[in-house]
């Protein structure tokens, strides 16, 4: 797997966002609000460490695997993906100024989020593509509502970059906080229940990369979610 050579971070951090506990991490505060650039070197994300991302959905080694990066502020939730590939699967006709339904069908990074740990079947879908094109959802699992989890608008902001050279792309989400928790602003100690998800490749050799196996095929599966600690 040569993305190896030329993403040395991958092997660094296995935990180091993690700590000692499987399926908890942590998330670091950040000075100030910014805009999405897609670049895990910029003054903004370069000296915060990754989370490397692994694991299929049996909790195997994956081929795709990738790194997380995060960030909070009492606004907005900043997630950054970095991701090697061998090749891309990219929708031929992308839209970056309209949601993308199905946008899961191409290489895509997931996020799904939660505040709730009474009701854990309510939570967000975020995703975004290489290209930025992004869908955001609200999920009631005991509800099923398809057409109200597609109308929520969280107002999240997307960002992708491909850099083609080093066959890395790069996702970032600007999410505001009160679209996950409508209880206030975004403080230390507060806790959220997630998963993180990777899509990559063509059938028949599509895979899903996560960061909690979920032990069956599908990723709508919120008792196996972990958690993430805002921090200092």
């Amino acid at each position: 797997m040569k993305y190896l050579l030329t993403f040395p971070l991958l092997l660094t951090f296995v935990f180091s966002a993690a700590g000692a506990e499987p399926g908890r991490m942590t998330c670091s505060r950040s000075k100030a609000d910014f805009e999405p650039s897609a670049d895990p070197a910029s003054p903004h994300w370069k000296s915060v460490k990754p989370l490397l991302v692994e694991l299929n959905p049996m909790g195997e080694k994956a081929k795709n695997r990738y790194e997380v990066r995060t960030q909070w502020t009492p606004k907005y939730l900043y997630f950054l993906f970095t991701c090697p590939y061998d090749e891309l699967n990219l929708k031929p006709d992308p839209s970056t100024t309209t949601e993308t339904y199905k946008l899961w069908e191409w290489d895509v990074a997931e996020l799904f989020i939660g505040a709730d740990f009474d009701n854990i079947m309510r939570y967000r879908e975020f995703q975004v593509s290489p290209l930025g094109e992004w869908i955001d959802l609200d999920i009631d699992r005991s509800k099923m509502n398809a057409e109200a989890a597609w109308k929520w608008d969280s107002g999240f902001t997307v960002k992708g970059r491909i850099d083609r050279a080093k066959k890395i792309w790069h996702g970032e989400m600007k999410i505001p906080a009160e679209s996950i928790d409508a209880s206030g602003p975004a403080r230390e100690g507060k806790q959220y229940r997630l998963n993180l998800y990777r899509l990559a490749g063509k059938t028949p050799d599509r895979e899903s990369v996560m960061w909690q196996p979920t032990m069956v095929r599908n990723h709508h599966t919120p008792e196996k979610f972990g958690v993430m600690v805002l921090t200092k």
